[in-house]
């Protein structure tokens, strides 16, 4: 048996907001693939998750937050689609900046392990 890391140790944080809701990697990513995409079926179409466990999942996070991080607008002659919000924007960049900051403070610490 070897001991020891082949490779640099590195965070992966979940917010939990009680109640077993919680925000994490995959529900920023599904906002940023909304961002990209401008739709939640695109998005869940990105992720290879159904529109309705992606659709779920975008309701959850606005009810984390009790204000809209996706708008959604209803079809019409140019389709319907999503957005994210000005507030979402700034979820998603606390979360990627949190993780950042965790991540650094975990590769500090591992590596006075060595």
């Amino acid at each position: 048996m070897v001991y020891g890391w082949s490779m640099t140790p590195r965070a992966a944080i979940k917010v939990d907001f009680g109640t077993g809701v919680r925000l994490g990697p995959g529900k920023v990513e599904l906002l940023e693939c909304v961002e990209q995409a401008g739709s939640i079926a695109a998005a869940a179409r990105c992720m290879n998750m159904s529109y309705r466990r992606a659709w779920l999942l975008v309701d959850e996070i606005n009810g984390i937050f009790g204000q809209p991080v996706v708008e959604t607008v209803t079809g019409g002659s140019g389709g319907g689609g999503a957005r994210i919000t000005e507030f979402g924007k700034r979820v998603v960049t606390s979360f990627r900046d949190l993780e950042q900051e965790v991540d650094a403070l975990v590769k500090a610490r591992m590596a006075k392990l060595k």
